[in-house]
């Protein structure tokens, strides 16, 4: 009976090694970076539903020189704001990508790009660095927690 007893503990055991599956955190991060330029094409689409679908409903929109932006209804706010210009265009590229051992948080450095047109109509190009966290979700998606903007000089 003991013995039978000290099987099943090892088999329990094995189990629980077996359970705790390594995460590629190189691959998780491409995934990540994946995800970033599909939301920079969904956003320069000007599509306001499938933009605001990438941020957590907590997220917060850091960006130089302008107010803390918290929660989706802030950012929707901004995002409908800055989509009232016709002239306005976003996007951004993934620059590198750092994944949690955990697998469940990561975040990317990346350089964005917006333009508008000044006041008599000349169009201005404005580039940033950006800092973005993210988080997995428990359907295995990734998305935007934290989201910060600094103007490149």
């Amino acid at each position: 009976m003991k013995q039978a007893h000290t099987s099943i503990l090892i088999l329990m055991l094995f189990a629980v090694v077996a359970c705790k599956q390594k995460i590629d955190t190189k691959s998780e991060g491409e995934k990540l970076m994946q995800v970033s330029r599909e939301w920079s094409k969904i956003a320069a689409s000007r599509d306001v539903e499938k933009t605001m679908s990438y941020w957590t409903d907590d997220a917060v929109v850091i960006s130089a020189g302008e107010k803390l932006r918290s929660g989706k209804a802030a950012i929707r706010q901004m995002v409908e704001q800055s989509l009232k210009n016709p002239d306005f265009q976003i996007s951004w590229e993934p620059q590198k990508a750092e994944v949690s051992e955990s697998g469940d948080m990561g975040y990317l450095i990346e350089l964005t790009t917006i333009g508008v047109k000044d006041s008599v109509g000349t169009p201005l190009t404005m580039k940033y660095n950006g800092l973005t966290i993210w988080k997995k979700q428990s359907d295995g998606t990734w998305k935007n927690v934290v989201d910060v903007l600094s103007p490149e000089k």
